[in-house]
């Protein structure tokens, strides 16, 4: 039971502890108004407690005016009363009137709780029903104005959330909606944000809630390949040697990939058994005019097509209708896979200078790392070991760890 600021005699009934107190310019209003015109409406109390009037009795003790009192003698029960005259006086946004749901959903259970055990003593029987919250949400959502689903946010809030959340949440500085997804984050994680302003909440709420579904995703592709007997990975980075035949042979054969490296044909890379999980990210290479070769690839593999980045060269390459300075890396995806939280993607243009023949600069794959640190990584048709991958390719020297 809160008795109130120190120096304050009279406690505060846990109904009235519903609301939150006035604060700031409202309340400074409130005892400027007492002050000149005295008090108009006493104070209501019940078993000597303040039922209804902690702002007014907070400042008439400020104002260093006497507060009268009267005992609370109306028709309504005591709790509906102080919903009812709270609700007409005070203007709470939807949040903070889910805060209160939530505690009014108490009140009910213990209520309930009170009525059994004396059902059960008078009765002298051992049956006691079972609780029913589903119930006391729908009678608190329905006498606060609001939906159940607020109230279970609110609950969340309450029960995960820390004080200074709360706090935040009964001023109505945050939407109850926000800040059950931030009552989700440790305790150490809300400290750090818990001040910031709700879009800024939103986004860090968004970076969490990825970096925790990467997290998870690693985890359980570690589990399916240990029940499998087989390694699995939930990110496949892939350069096929694809065949790709010169305008003339008399005259481009010099430029064309078999004369670099083993290449293989569409239907063979098709064909490839890929070792990926259910849910799976590809990053796919391929050259300017192997676009519809690389989309055939990555629906073989089971992937969706989403986007693409650009390796922008700083050399001119060849080309038949433009020469060609760039390559594409395709991202698919299928299954649930997280992408990278708003904010924290990467452009889709990266510059980058041209190394040995089809090498691929070492940044893209540390940009994976980057947006996936607690997958298992795989890299195809690979031509060097790379820590912290498993690499595939008959260029590779085996696999890297």
């Amino acid at each position: 039971m809160d008795a109130g600021p120190i120096g304050f005699g009279l406690p505060y009934h846990p109904y009235a502890d519903l609301f939150p107190l006035m604060e700031g310019e409202e309340y400074e209003a409130l005892v400027a108004d007492i002050k000149l015109n005295g008090l108009l409406h006493p104070i209501i109390l019940l078993d000597g407690k303040i039922l209804d009037g902690r702002n007014r009795y907070r400042a008439c003790l400020d104002a260093v005016v006497k507060p009268a009192t009267v005992s609370y003698s109306g028709p309504m029960k005591p709790l509906d009363y102080v919903i009812s005259v709270n609700l007409k006086r005070r203007h709470l946004d939807e949040g903070q009137r889910s805060m209160i749901g939530f505690k009014v959903t108490e009140i009910f259970a213990e209520a309930e709780r009170v009525r059994q055990l004396t059902n059960q003593l008078q009765n002298q029987t051992k049956r006691v029903d079972p609780p029913n919250p589903k119930r006391h949400v729908e009678a608190a959502a329905k006498v606060m104005n609001v939906s159940a689903v607020g109230i279970e946010r609110a609950r969340a809030v309450y029960k995960t959330g820390s004080p200074d959340l709360v706090g935040r949440v009964n001023r109505g500085e945050v939407a109850v909606s926000v800040a059950a997804k931030v009552a989700r984050m440790p305790q150490e994680q809300q400290a750090k944000v818990v001040n910031l302003t709700e879009p800024q909440l939103r986004g860090s709420v968004k970076k969490f809630e990825r970096a925790k579904r990467e997290s998870d995703l690693g985890e359980d592709t570690r589990k399916a390949s240990k029940a499998l007997g087989s390694k699995l990975y939930n990110v496949i980075y892939a350069d096929p040697p694809w065949s790709f035949e010169p305008y003339s042979e008399a005259t481009g054969m010099d430029r064309a990939a078999d004369n670099h490296y083993p290449t293989m044909s569409t239907e063979e890379i098709c064909a490839i058994k890929v070792p990926a999980t259910d849910d799976c990210v590809l990053f796919l290479w391929r050259t300017a005019p192997m676009n519809v070769e690389a989309l055939e690839v990555m629906k073989a593999w089971g992937f969706t097509y989403r986007t693409e980045f650009i390796w922008a060269k700083d050399r001119i390459g060849t080309g038949y209708w433009n020469r060609n300075k760039h390559e594409v890396l395709m991202v698919g995806t299928r299954g649930h896979i997280p992408a990278p939280a708003q904010g924290e993607q990467f452009d889709s243009v990266i510059a980058q200078a041209k190394a040995s023949h089809s090498a691929k600069p070492a940044l893209f794959a540390e940009m994976i790392e980057q947006m996936f640190p607690s997958a298992s990584l795989l890299e195809m048709f690979a031509r060097s070991s790379r820590a912290g991958w498993d690499v595939w390719g008959n260029q590779s020297g085996g696999r890297a760890r």
